[in-house]
């Protein structure tokens, strides 16, 4: 549970320091994404190791053979697919009064709230982006729509930090 602006909340951000106007550090990560691809990975590897062990008996002279070696493999390839997909977990966003810090599935990056000009989510839009002062867009993975009234109060989140710090420093 965390609070936001008087309202208590299961599903929005985790909130760390005294209030808003504290300089608070908001932490976003995807819910629905990061359980899919857990049960996903436990699923592959739990899958990958009752093949291999179904295997164990298969061993014969013929061209179908399976020897310790291909179940070893099989059950390898099993778990490097369950990391895989663990990589969809891996999103996040942390932001402050100075800045905010991204991590998507590839890459991560940290910008100060001066190089951001606008935290946009859109509709139809898969996550929230960062429109950065050089007309690019930085894909914010961890607000996720999946997570509907969490991205919400999460973009809500993000946007009072920006709008904070454009008080703070106009122009």
């Amino acid at each position: 549970m965390c609070q936001t602006r008087g309202v208590t909340s299961a599903s929005a951000p985790r909130f760390e320091g005294p209030g808003l106007g504290d300089s608070p550090v908001v932490r976003i990560r995807p819910r629905r994404t990061r359980v899919v691809a857990w049960v996903a990975a436990v699923v592959i590897a739990l899958a990958s190791v009752g093949l291999a062990a179904a295997l164990e008996g298969r061993i014969g002279s013929g061209p179908e053979v399976f020897g310790p070696a291909d179940r070893v493999a099989l059950i390898g390839l099993g778990l490097i697919a369950a990391a895989a997909v663990l990589t969809l977990a891996r999103p996040s966003v942390e932001a402050d009064a100075e800045g905010v810090r991204v991590r998507n599935i590839v890459g991560s990056y940290a910008l100060p709230w001066s190089a951001v000009r606008a935290v946009r989510y859109e509709h139809g839009a898969s996550w929230a982006t960062l429109e950065l002062t050089d007309d690019e867009l930085l894909g914010v993975m961890a607000v996720q729509a999946v997570d509907k009234e969490h991205a919400v109060a999460a973009v809500r989140a993000l946007r009072e930090l920006h709008a904070a710090h454009q008080r703070r420093n106009p122009g």
